[in-house]
């Protein structure tokens, strides 16, 4: 029990590892050894633990995914209506604060071309990427039923809330430093809120 633990801790930190050194290099020259150095291990623990570069990464997308998700639960733990869960949902996805890694965002920005070039990536990329969709269609559902409107453009909507989002990710990557400070929560909830309002009532 206790060598599995520390197999998996060991395997984290090594991802971690990859993270860092992806968002500040690339992937291209996130190499083994960079990786290494960076979880201060010797190169051959990390083929110790995985078979290859590639394989690291497809662990770091579920890791992402599953960090992002925890995020949410905790930030919506105390919220009462649907409309406090999704904001706690865009909140967890853009905020800073508690539980926010920057770095993550950069990688994962890296992760969305990796996914264009690599189809064992985009695979476990649009697994992530549905589920993202499908929470989103499900507290916008919430929303529009509280709200007693249609929900037949729910899928649309959570398209376009989760394509900013992908966005918001690119320009904080790339043009951060020009980019208006907080402006990507605010504006996103006030797109969805305008966007829900848009809707027919039932």
């Amino acid at each position: 029990m206790s060598r599995k633990s520390n197999t998996e801790q060991r395997r984290k930190e090594i991802v971690f590892a990859l993270l860092s050194v992806m968002a500040e290099h690339g992937y291209e020259k996130a190499t083994i050894l960079a990786i290494a150095r960076q979880a201060g291990l010797a190169p051959g623990l990390i083929h110790y633990h995985f078979k290859s570069k590639g394989e690291i990464l497809l662990y770091l997308v579920k890791l992402l995914a599953d960090l992002s998700r925890t995020r949410y639960e905790v930030m919506a733990a105390a919220a009462s209506t649907p409309q406090d869960k999704l904001l706690a949902y865009i909140n967890a996805r853009l905020a800073k604060g508690e539980g926010a890694l920057p770095e993550a965002v950069s990688a994962w920005v890296v992760i969305g071309a990796e996914a264009v070039r690599q189809p064992e990536v985009r695979a476990v990329f649009q697994e992530a990427i549905a589920a993202e969709l499908e929470l989103i269609q499900a507290l916008l559902t919430a929303c529009l039923h509280q709200q007693k409107r249609r929900i037949d453009r729910v899928a649309e909507l959570a398209a376009g809330l989760l394509a900013f989002m992908e966005g918001a990710f690119q320009l904080a990557s790339a043009a951060g430093d020009i980019m208006p400070q907080g402006y990507a929560a605010v504006t996103a909830s006030a797109f969805i809120e305008n966007s829900m309002a848009a809707q027919a009532s039932v």
